[in-house]
């Protein structure tokens, strides 16, 4: 290796590289999947929403096309029949006039009971979320978005304050730090109150959805159990899936999960293409070094070397170089990774959304496959070389110019 020390570099760079790619490639699927999972987790992972349709089968003397209207008596419902359940909240939305003095700005409020702060991952930048307290007084308080506060009161304090909704007056008693938001969205600009107090500004006897969690249950199993209880309640098939819209965050993410390893499987493929290049560039050198050290093979084996012997000296050779090769392209792929930094993902798309975009996370599990990857591309490239040097006839050998 020292006598031709220009091919051994050159060997070991291509080895580097194609393992350099290997690790970064798997680095960059597991970046992609953090990335969904942050972006499920800041809208709630865990969150299960319920909404009503109409039906489209007829079922018990009623035509198709009923509409399905929920109330009180569906949350009781849903509690007694899904009790693992943490939190099952009531939901009532209505786009109202939102004002603070002179400045009058459209923007949806939603009547909630206090369980969505935990089910939709909502953070608090100043003061409270709502509680159960605020439902029992049906208080008029609010709590708003970040959007909605800059546009409201335009840097001035939030907290205690008032601002009027449809004309009722609400105090202001938290502010929602600022959440993922992809284009027009209006996540920021929400304003929530206590569902309860949803009766100043609408008729909140019907519900316009029903918000659980998922934590530690059978998604399947869930979703028949809601369909079954609230088809036995409102007189639909439970097959009937235009009669309910369930939405299962939990599922979704799966489907997502399903899409990342099928992606971290190709990227996987396609580094040890990249990688057996640097294989194949390790072989032909193996094998060019078979050719010009012949004769000193047949010495060997005239001095009594056996054909282990011989096998283990080139093997032993191309495995130096595969590792030393591997050790700089892992070092390599580290220096890209904190290089680079973050990839622009999700915050292309929407506001807020730096968490979510794709960062390069070389972890122990994926040095443990490139590893195995790299160990098995230089066994076989150096395991060919070492069989023709190893079969070679002594007394050829000797002959050989």
């Amino acid at each position: 290796m020292r006598h031709d020390l220009r091919k051994t570099l050159l060997t070991m760079a291509g080895m580097a590289w194609g393992i350099a790619t290997v690790v970064l490639l798997l680095a960059y699927g597991n970046g992609f999947g953090r990335a969904v999972e942050t972006i499920f987790q800041s809208f709630g992972a865990t969150a299960v929403g319920i909404f009503p349709g109409r039906t489209s089968q007829q079922a018990g003397g009623n035509k198709a096309g009923v509409q399905v209207r929920f109330t009180n008596e569906d949350i009781e419902l849903l509690r007694n029949n899904v009790p693992l359940c943490k939190h099952v909240v009531r939901m009532s939305t209505k786009q109202s006039s939102v004002q603070n003095g002179n400045r009058t700005f459209t923007m949806p409020v939603n009547g909630l009971d206090a369980g969505i702060g935990e089910i939709w991952n909502l953070e608090m930048a100043q003061g409270r979320f709502l509680d159960d307290g605020d439902n029992a007084r049906h208080g008029l308080v609010a709590v708003i978005g970040s959007e909605a506060r800059d546009k409201l009161f335009s840097g001035m304090p939030s907290i205690a304050e008032n601002i009027r909704i449809d004309g009722v007056e609400f105090q202001v008693v938290g502010v929602v730090s600022p959440r993922m938001q992809e284009g027009d969205d209006d996540d920021n600009r929400t304003i929530y109150i206590p569902y309860n107090a949803m009766n100043v500004l609408k008729d909140n006897h019907y519900l316009d959805g029903i918000w659980m969690d998922s934590v530690g249950l059978d998604h399947d199993k869930l979703d028949q159990t809601i369909r079954d209880t609230l088809a036995a309640a409102h007189n639909f098939k439970s097959d009937d899936k235009r009669a309910l819209h369930v939405f299962d965050a939990q599922k979704q993410l799966s489907q997502f999960g399903i899409i990342e390893m099928a992606l971290k499987g190709l990227l996987a493929f396609i580094g040890t293409l990249t990688l057996g290049i640097g294989g194949v560039g390790l072989m032909n050198m193996m094998l060019v070094t078979v050719t010009q050290r012949t004769r000193e093979i047949g010495v060997e084996k005239a001095l009594g070397a056996r054909r282990q012997d011989i096998l283990f000296q080139f093997l032993a050779e191309s495995m130096v170089i595969t590792a030393v090769g591997g050790m700089l392209g892992i070092l390599l792929s580290y220096m890209v990774s904190i290089g680079v930094g973050r990839l622009t993902f999700y915050s292309a798309m929407a506001k807020h959304a730096e968490a979510a975009d794709i960062r390069l996370i070389v972890s122990p599990m994926i040095l443990l496959v490139a590893t195995g990857i790299l160990a098995v591309v230089g066994v076989v490239s150096g395991m060919v070389p070492a069989m023709r040097a190893a079969k070679l006839d002594p007394i050829e050998a000797l002959r050989y110019e």
